[in-house]
């Protein structure tokens, strides 16, 4: 497939852009420095910004799907909703938080006494942006959520999905980068969470 990947050099769109291409899709990667994009073949680096809705349309005019990997502090839901109804692609996928998933009936991870101050305005940003993906009537969209640990890794491929509730294991919750590259891109080839949030963990 031809794939837009919005934030293609951050800890988790590196390695969604090392998965893209590994497996044959022709990427371009929209990044604010092209240069930090490690070149390869089929991948495209492309200067964009995530808050300019006009240029970014136009850039992933033409795609079969677009990913966004942007922080969801830096950049604006609406927008990129927008820049991507206008680009005329159907499909888009976005790499989503834990926070918004649940932990016991009604109850989000991010409303937890014990989740980390430190990642709570940016979880509750990602609930914000999977609120609005859920009014969403023109876009096929997908959201991913990760576990509650997501960390540098393997990629093993073996690991669990589920919908809104957060995965646990003896351990915890966790997933590595790479295996949650590996779900995230699963589901672009294979799509069986249209229009959904789900989760990965082990």
């Amino acid at each position: 497939m031809k794939v837009a990947l919005i934030g293609a050099t951050g800890s988790i769109g590196s390695r969604v852009l090392e998965e893209l291409a590994s497996r044959g899709h022709d990427v371009t990667a929209i990044v604010r420095k092209p240069e930090a994009v490690l070149a390869r073949t089929g991948v495209t680096a492309r200067k964009g910004n995530a808050d300019d809705e006009a240029a970014l349309a136009a850039l992933l005019a033409g795609h079969d799907a677009v990913i966004s990997a942007v922080p969801f502090l830096k950049s604006n839901p609406r927008k990129l909703i927008e820049a991507v109804r206008a680009s005329g692609v159907g499909r888009y996928l976005v790499v989503g938080g834990a926070g918004s998933l649940e932990v016991a009936p009604g109850v989000r991870l991010v409303d937890t006494p014990d989740f980390p101050p430190a990642y709570k305005a940016e979880a509750t940003a990602g609930a914000a942006f999977l609120g609005i993906l859920r009014q969403e009537r023109e876009l096929d969209w997908t959201f991913l959520s990760p576990s509650a640990l997501i960390h540098p890794g393997e990629r093993t491929g073996t690991f669990r999905l589920g919908t809104d509730q957060l995965l646990t294991n003896a351990q915890g919750s966790s997933i590595s980068f790479e295996d949650y590259a590996v779900a995230l891109v699963d589901e672009l080839e294979r799509p069986a969470y249209s229009r959904r949030r789900f989760t990965v963990g082990y």
